[in-house]
């Protein structure tokens, strides 16, 4: 569970999200962008443009195994998420 990045190596744009099962939400994400249907246009159209080999995966973050409910974890994931953001103010986002 934690924080991750979609980080595209030709141009450095990100999409960060987060998750209390990354393995599951980061396969979901590869299976849209294979297929073309990703939600997220301009990402969809940078991997359909350069290829899946211009684009990692990165862990950002992680939390410990849930000692609470999954709702508190996703509300830290979120918290998480702001503080990654405005520690690396240079990151582009894709929106």
């Amino acid at each position: 569970m934690g924080v991750f990045a979609i980080r595209n190596l030709n141009n450095d744009k990100v999409l960060i999200h987060y998750s209390t099962d990354m393995k599951s939400k980061w396969n979901r994400h590869r299976t849209e962008l294979n297929s073309g249907s990703h939600r997220n246009k301009q990402l969809q159209h940078d991997l359909t443009v350069l290829g899946a080999n211009q684009f990692t995966f990165e862990v950002l973050s992680e939390l410990k195994e849930p000692e609470e409910k999954e709702i508190i974890y996703k509300a830290k994931l979120k918290t998480l998420v702001e503080m990654i953001i405005k520690e690396h103010t240079s990151l582009i986002q894709y929106a």
